[in-house]
């Protein structure tokens, strides 16, 4: 599991960032009143030095059980100065902890990390730049597995429990996934839910932490035309192609058919398989359509390495306008 490097990169410089200015906040502040209550500032100086009494207390007591003592002595004068402090904070109008940094997640101190581990505020944003860079930010909220209705195919028996074992293979294939997945082949004709699906896929695997980008077929091939012709792109790196942990290729053949865009699906559908780099395929093309309009080479990598999941029913789109 590793999250979108660029991203990680960004927010953990965010969060270094934040807590610096929190800190530096935190430290005007105390400046501030250091001007104007003084005995706060030498109270200051007191616990300043607190490290080095403890340590000098355990050496010259080192092996004795007086050192315990010692030590619990300073701690419990601290204490007595800490609440003076607070006091005279509170006598001069100001809240007893208006010099203490002010975080925004009290669990990690704007650090981001727990110790070693990564915070719930780290994770949680690092999730939500996930669907920025997965490309599925605008439409995550619509296309979810909560929201994909087996209601539009209950009319044939068949379909509706087609679809229902296509549903259930789909969640478990997204809460179940690692690095080394299998691939997915979504196949069937228009508007029976390849899209939601691949959006719901995309969607729970960022939120387990993994690095995923989907695209249209004809947009991920606009980005490798703009690498290698030049042009306008909405990426212009295709390395994500390549890298991402998972790939979501969506409506696959309403590309233009040329020698370009077989040699870059060819490439890049044996360069995901020879990394072990998982890809989920939808397309409205029918087996025979898909061995008529691509290579052997892609066809043949396609039917022997995805697991085929076949839709059925009528058009969920025509469904919806009749009513």
């Amino acid at each position: 599991m590793a999250y979108n490097k660029q991203n990680y990169i960004r927010l953990s410089e965010e969060f270094r960032q934040g807590y610096r200015v929190a800190e530096q906040a935190a430290d005007d502040r105390r400046q501030e009143i250091h001007m104007i209550i003084p005995e706060i500032a030498s109270l200051d100086r007191l616990l300043a030095t607190t490290s080095s009494q403890i340590m000098a207390a355990a050496m010259q007591n080192a092996g004795k059980d007086d050192a315990r003592s010692a030590i619990e002595e300073i701690k419990a004068r601290n204490l007595e100065i800490n609440a003076r402090r607070r006091k005279l904070l509170k006598e001069h109008g100001y809240p007893e902890d208006y010099t203490e940094p002010r975080y925004r997640c009290s669990a990690c101190g704007d650090t981001g990390f727990i110790g070693t581990s990564i915070c719930t505020c780290l994770k949680a944003a690092l999730v939500e730049a996930g669907y920025e860079s997965a490309g599925i930010k605008a439409i995550k909220d619509k296309l979810t597995f909560d929201g994909f209705s087996l209601d539009y195919y209950r009319e044939n028996p068949e379909h509706h429990q087609r679809m229902s074992q296509i549903l259930n293979a789909a969640k478990k294939y997204a809460e179940d996934f690692r690095s080394g997945a299998d691939n997915l082949l979504l196949m069937g004709g228009t508007g029976l839910g390849k899209t939601h699906l691949s959006v719901a896929i995309a969607k729970t695997v960022v939120e387990r932490g993994y690095d995923v980008l989907y695209a249209c077929a004809i947009d991920m091939i606009s980005d490798f035309e703009a690498q290698r012709f030049g042009g306008s792109s909405a990426r212009n790196d295709t390395s994500a192609y390549y890298n991402c942990e998972l790939l979501v290729i969506d409506d696959l053949g309403t590309e233009m058919s040329n020698q370009f865009t077989a040699t870059v699906l060819y490439n890049l559908i044996n360069a995901r398989l020879n990394s072990g780099l998982a890809t989920v395929i939808s397309t409205n093309l029918t087996p025979n359509e898909l061995r008529t309009r691509y290579w052997d080479r892609i066809t043949s990598r396609i039917f022997g390495e995805y697991r085929i999941l076949p839709f059925l029913g009528k058009d969920v789109r025509m469904q919806k306008m009749s009513k």
